[in-house]
């Protein structure tokens, strides 16, 4: 396995996440689809199912690779039932609350933008 080289950018960059809070939210958070699965999820529980329905642009992949992520970085909660065919539920979790705020900020100042306030 390659050695990772202690001076990288990446390496810096990553020092760097510990400090600024805004850049701990944005790696949790940041890329195009997590806001919405979350935005989407804030209104309750739902099926894989519901979620593609809810956001019909995002491809399977980028969906499922992006609720991994989501549940391993502690936001979401990801419940199976063991019966045929298989019953998965995503549900924001305690962490994911917090969020609220701040996707519900999101969400008010593209109502506003779109309004045209801010022009």
């Amino acid at each position: 396995m390659t050695a990772i080289k202690e001076s990288s950018t990446i390496q810096e960059n990553k020092k760097v996440l510990q400090d600024c809070p805004v850049m701990y939210v944005m790696e949790r958070i940041g890329g195009f689809w997590k806001p919405i699965i979350l935005f989407n999820l804030s209104t309750g529980e739902k099926r894989y199912s519901e979620l593609k329905k809810a956001i019909p642009a995002v491809t399977e992949k980028m969906l499922i690779q992006h609720l991994k992520q989501l549940e391993a970085d502690g936001l979401i909660i990801r419940t199976a039932r063991p019966v045929v065919p298989p019953h998965v539920t995503y549900k924001l979790s305690e962490a994911g609350h917090g969020l609220g705020m701040v996707i519900d900020a999101m969400a008010e100042w593209a109502f506003q933008d779109m309004d045209g306030k801010y022009k």
